[in-house]
């Protein structure tokens, strides 16, 4: 019985039935709000900070103790900045975007275990949930670029679109593989069928989701659509003030969720040795967040027909490939030694990675247009 499942019961001998459902729920959205709200402010003042360490410099450091007061300042400008609306745009759509981006990254956090009990809602088919609520962002950016009345808000959010999509399909085909080693699409029941985190087992699997999520989240190398150092940030272009501040929460909110749901599936959630769950899954997504801000930090943005090559004749074609290796293992070797299957996995993922390389290239030198 989930945490929430228990708060109904005790309130259904107290209140009434239907607050018993009402109640809960409305406590959960304000649990789920205030964690990403501040895991947000962390966040961003952590990756200026790691950012500053990588380009040997110091970020910020004059607001409060090691500038921890630095989002808040960031936070408070924004939203003191006038609310414009294109004369000639859609003002409804215009409004409803950026609800529309923030809110499902919210609903993601309803499926994602903080601990063996800590869940707001332990579907049996929580990883399906978590793919379809996610996708649903790509509506509000589109609708972000076109209720702008702007031709490079709408072109940013087409690609946006074509990205999404593309991105899509490597990630759900890797997340099939992490389903057929555990037997189930329960959050929970993926976490504790790692007795050994399926990194281990799929360190192919784990390196096309990582990627896919990252191009998903629009972060570097994979930020074409929004590139900060160019003079058109894209489809939030005519966005200021509260508006601008959803999608900033939108972005910043996806990366939270996608480390929450890559230590979920891959590094084993909550557990671990000693300290409590909840720390352990905190510990797990700082480190992948950071990685996420190395490869800030390090790569080279890619050109738009280097993205999309990327995902259809790199990360597809090799997810397929993994699925298939990894329900042959599940049928034919389910006896066999797990270190025998892990050590034929990372043959298997350096090998192919290699060869795949030689095969396509994503282009090189200049483009005339």
């Amino acid at each position: 019985m989930t945490l929430l499942e228990q708060f109904q019961l005790w309130l259904g001998g107290i209140w009434p039935d239907w607050a018993a459902y009402i109640v809960p729920g409305i406590v959960g959205i304000l649990v789920v709000l205030g964690f990403v709200v501040i895991s947000v402010i962390v966040f961003i003042w952590y990756e200026r900070r790691l950012l500053g360490r990588f380009q040997i410099r110091l970020g910020p450091n004059r607001l409060g103790p090691e500038g921890i007061f630095q989002p808040l300042a960031t936070a408070l400008k924004i939203l003191l900045k006038e609310d414009i609306v294109p004369a000639m745009g859609d003002k409804i759509i215009h409004w409803l975007a950026p609800v529309i981006v923030f809110v499902p990254v919210l609903m993601v956090f309803a499926v994602v275990p903080f601990g063996e009990k800590a869940i707001l809602a332990d579907l049996n088919v929580g990883i399906v949930y978590v793919v379809a609520i996610s996708s649903v962002s790509a509506v509000g950016i589109y609708m972000a670029g076109w209720a702008s009345n702007n031709k490079y808000a709408l072109i940013a959010a087409l690609r946006t679109v074509a990205q999404m999509v593309s991105y899509e399909l490597p990630v759900v085909l890797a997340i099939l593989g992490v389903v057929l080693m555990a037997g189930s699409m329960s959050m929970t029941q993926i976490v504790t069928a790692q007795t050994l985190p399926f990194i281990i087992f799929q360190p192919l699997g784990f390196v096309i989701f990582f990627l896919g999520t990252v191009a998903e989240m629009n972060r570097s190398p994979f930020d074409l659509l929004e590139a900060d150092s160019e003079i058109v940030a894209g489809y939030h272009i005519e966005y200021s003030g509260m508006k601008f501040a959803m999608f900033y929460l939108g972005e910043y909110g996806h990366a939270l969720a996608y480390a929450c749901i890559i230590s979920t599936l891959f590094l084993g959630g909550w557990q671990g040795p000693f300290l409590p769950p909840i720390i352990w899954l905190m510990i797990k997504v700082v480190a992948v967040f950071s990685v996420i801000v190395w490869m800030r930090a390090t790569l080279p943005r890619l050109r738009v027909d280097q993205l999309m090559a990327f995902a259809w004749k790199g990360l597809l074609p090799m997810a397929i490939i993994n699925l298939f290796i990894i329900a042959a293992e599940v049928l034919l070797l389910p006896e066999i030694t797990p270190w025998i299957i892990v050590a034929m996995n990372f043959v298997f993922a350096g090998v192919l990675i290699v060869l795949w390389s030689k095969l396509f290239t994503l282009g090189g030198g200049r483009v005339e247009v």
